[in-house]
């Protein structure tokens, strides 16, 4: 598993500093086409340790760890548009929805009730919060935070949007002190609910498997072998 989860780290390190390129040159009506830089290197660091971490810590059958890295590469290349363009295409939400709502009826982690639940709720919650804040929640954050609600359930998905609240929040204010935004500035809040989400994935005891599932494995063969 080590090896696989490092091959994963490397491949997705390479998709996510390629979707920052694609980013800066799509959907062409407004791309910077800017140089690589500082961003590229970001995301590339972010895309490989999530998906490193992801195969690492999971214990459910490899085709449910396989999906979810579908899911990761997308949420990436839909990252690295918003950061650049602030838009979700639907190119990228359309087969996200799909997939997140089959995986939904076969996830073995999560139940379909607690799937439909976290992405009703999640919708809930973020257009209530856009009524308050009306530029704070975009449309296409909500067509991103249903799928997300389906892939983690209730009551992950508010676990997870206050993790994106709150690394919003610090990200503002350290733009803005170093004069990066204004106050009235739009931050986009679609690449900090796909890092809450990541977050939430992986701290969550069930979500990609008990954790102690794989040390009961471990600890079994060892017995095995001395016995």
């Amino acid at each position: 598993m080590t090896a696989i989860a490092l091959a994963a780290g490397v491949g997705f390190a390479i998709i996510g500093a390629a979707a920052e390129r694609i980013a800066s040159v799509w959907p062409p009506d407004e791309a910077s086409r800017r140089a690589p830089g500082w961003r590229t290197a970001l995301f590339a660091l972010a895309s490989g340790a999530s998906a490193w971490a992801i195969v690492s810590r999971s214990t459910l059958p490899a085709w449910t760890t396989a999906v979810h890295l579908v899911v990761l590469a997308l949420l990436v290349l839909m990252s690295a548009t918003d950061f650049e363009q602030r838009r979700l295409p639907h190119l990228l939400l359309d087969p996200l929805i799909a997939i997140c709502v089959v995986f939904a009826f076969v996830n073995p982690a999560l139940s379909p009730l607690d799937a439909a639940i976290g992405a009703a709720a999640a919708v809930a919650l973020l257009g209530a919060l856009g009524l308050v804040v009306r530029s704070g929640v975009a449309l296409g954050d909500l067509y991103l935070v249903a799928p997300l609600g389906l892939l983690l359930g209730w009551p992950a998905i508010f676990v997870a949007i206050f993790i994106a609240a709150l690394l919003l929040s610090v990200s503002s204010l350290v733009m803005l002190a170093f004069r990066r935004v204004g106050l009235k500035s739009y931050v986009p809040f679609g690449p900090f609910l796909v890092a809450g989400t990541v977050i939430t994935l992986l701290r969550d005891d069930n979500l990609l498997g008990e954790p102690a599932a794989a040390a009961a494995t471990l600890i079994g063969h060892l017995l095995a072998r001395m016995y």
